[in-house]
């Protein structure tokens, strides 16, 4: 017999008060459950209501400066390349790069001895040649004196015909070869010109003063002549103390250089320092040039669309107080035109809108579902492509207003820009607080009478 008493049995009533309470905590839980779910949903609306987040700055008067921006390499204005009209061997070299010279300073010499020799021969064959006139003219003076007393013979009968006529040829000839004796010495003299040219073209002097920019040849080396190909490069003197920028500027940009505009330098040698300078040339001609730097010669020649067709700028650095190095990278900014005391907004504010204030965006994705539906009908098509036309007309530039927790919709003309603002003529006045952001909000979400709200404390623009 067990010392512990056996449990009773549960009677029917116990249980069914637990399966009671266990139903009414269940409801207990699904109505909390619905209770945070409202919460949420109640929460969600009653903050949706509040608007789109947006920050806002006020417009402002300010100068405005457009800025065409092109990198490039510093270059000297005048730079002469040095290359041999002879062929032959390079003896000497007196100068190294660097090295500041003289106009009329020898700079190279090439291997004399070949041209000298060739001067030599010229002269003996010049010598020859007027030999041999004077030989000539003494043959002719006989063979006319010959003449003239066979002729007196001839007029008097005391000579035959055939004797006359045989004096007449002969004196005919000589005259000849006294005439092509002369054409000899003319030919042989230009020669000796010609190789004493030669001669003195194995010393090369500098065109100018200036410094040796660049030194491609040692002693010793051949050089090609130029006047039979490419003449070899030797090296090349330039004027150090005027230096300029060599850019490419975009066509798209080129149209708002001109002539004179002030130009702020960037170079990289110098991070700490800008430099001034001014526009002095610009190419008239475009020069295509690779989108890519780097590629396969099948990419580079793939097609015409890949090339980007760019205009050589040069601009004149005004300082001088640095000894710039031609090579040296630069961003050169081109200060195309400046407007002083101007309404201006952030550039990000302006956007665009058709008359009904849809986006460029909006306009060609209704374009396209209405060209989907009138497929069927190619009248239809077409009427769909002239209203695209048409509405792509219609978009202007915009600016959201705030008024309050609304913003309003202004049309605006607008002018000169720069990175940061952009000048309103109409539309904006000194003070208005304008929507600045998110691009999304001002792009896509914004429209006409939209609530919003600040997503941070306005911004105090304070002038320049």
């Amino acid at each position: 017999m067990s010392a512990y008493p056996s449990p009773a049995p549960a009677s029917p009533s116990g249980t069914i008060a637990a399966r009671k309470a266990g139903k009414k905590w269940m409801i207990l839980a699904g109505l909390a459950v619905a209770a945070l779910v409202g919460g949420f949903f109640w929460y969600r609306s009653r903050h949706s209501d509040k608007g789109i987040a947006v920050s806002t700055e006020k417009a402002v008067m300010r100068t405005i400066t457009q800025v065409v921006t092109a990198t490039g390499k510093i270059q000297p204005e005048v730079e002469v390349k040095i290359t041999s009209e002879v062929y032959g061997e390079i003896t000497e070299l007196p100068f190294q790069e660097g090295d500041a010279v003289k106009k009329g300073d020898l700079i190279v010499r090439i291997k004399p001895d070949l041209y000298q020799a060739s001067v030599d021969q010229q002269t003996a064959a010049v010598s020859m040649a007027r030999s041999a006139a004077i030989a000539s003219h003494a043959a002719m003076d006989k063979a006319e004196s010959d003449l003239k007393r066979y002729k007196d013979l001839h007029d008097r009968q005391l000579a035959s015909d055939a004797d006359y006529i045989l004096y007449k040829t002969n004196y005919e000839s000589a005259k000849a070869n006294y005439v092509s004796a002369v054409a000899n010495v003319q030919e042989a003299e230009g020669l000796l010109n010609q190789a004493r040219e030669s001669l003195t073209q194995t010393v090369i002097r500098s065109p100018m003063d200036g410094a040796i920019s660049l030194l491609n040849s040692q002693v010793g080396e051949s050089v090609v002549a130029q006047s039979s190909f490419t003449g070899t490069e030797i090296l090349r003197v330039a004027d150090l103390s005027h230096m300029e920028v060599q850019v490419n500027v975009n066509e798209n940009d080129i149209p708002n250089v001109k002539l004179g505009d002030p130009v702020v330098i960037s170079i990289d040698a110098y991070p700490d320092r800008k430099f001034k300078g001014v526009v002095r040339e610009i190419g008239a001609s475009a020069a295509n040039t690779g989108a890519t730097s780097s590629g396969t010669a099948a990419q580079a020649s793939s097609s015409s669309s890949d090339e980007v067709t760019n205009f050589l700028v040069k601009i004149r650095v005004s300082d001088r107080d640095v000894q710039l190095r031609p090579g040296m990278s630069a961003t050169a900014d081109i200060q195309t035109q400046t407007v002083e005391n101007v309404v201006a907004v952030p550039i990000q504010s302006v956007t665009v809108r058709d008359a009904g204030g849809l986006t460029s965006e909006q306009v060609e994705e209704r374009q396209a579902q209405e060209d989907q539906e009138k497929s069927g009908n190619a009248a239809s098509a077409a009427s769909a492509r002239d209203e695209d036309h048409r509405a792509r007309d219609l978009l202007q530039r915009v600016v959201f207003i705030r008024k309050g927790n609304k913003v309003r919709l202004q049309a605006v003309d607008t002018g000169v820009a720069d990175t940061t603002w952009i000048e309103i003529k109409r539309g904006v006045q000194p003070g208005d607080e304008i929507v600045s952001g998110s691009y999304a909000a001002i792009s896509r979400m914004l429209k006409d009478g939209s609530v919003v709200q600040n997503e941070r404390p306005k911004k105090e623009i304070v002038q320049n």
